[in-house]
């Protein structure tokens, strides 16, 4: 899955969703994309087609991009699965109990990487992985909770 070339990393998407739908073995990229998915049928219909390399582009408009959303969807599950940075599994598992939706304590969880990785980019350095995980200690702080 992980290209630079941004045509085949997106078709990477369409290809697990048509598999889900024809319920074709997934593979484990595939399940993360599709368990994603199912949790946001606003961006089905984006996939039920695969579209040309040239038409795989964002719709426009704000929080539009599904591609990054459900980028960092996955991005969730691999830090909570692999334990990275360390000390996010159990960010997760103390979050997971703030909420009745585990959906929403991902999104809490994709606003504080959000903010990580765009304050990396700005700067030119690598994602700092202490103020991520503070910035996950301080999530019921401001936030909304059960």
């Amino acid at each position: 899955m992980w290209s630079y070339d941004r045509d085949a990393l997106r078709g990477v998407f369409y290809t697990a969703w048509r598999h889900y739908r024809e319920q074709a073995p997934l593979t484990g990229v595939e399940t993360l994309i599709v368990e994603a998915l199912l949790a946001h049928p606003e961006y089905q219909g984006l996939f039920a087609d695969t579209p040309l390399p040239s038409e795989t582009a964002a719709p426009a408009g704000p929080g539009a991009n599904p591609f990054l959303h459900l980028g960092l969807h996955i991005a969730i599950a691999e830090q909570i699965a692999t334990d990275r940075p360390a000390g996010v599994a159990a960010q997760w598992r103390r979050l997971e109990g703030l909420w009745p939706d585990a959906h929403r304590a991902r999104h809490a969880m994709m606003e504080c990487l959000e903010e990580t990785l765009w304050e990396a980019q700005r700067q030119g350095v690598l994602p700092d992985d202490r103020g991520y995980l503070e910035r996950l200690r301080a999530i019921p702080t401001g936030r909304g909770q059960k």
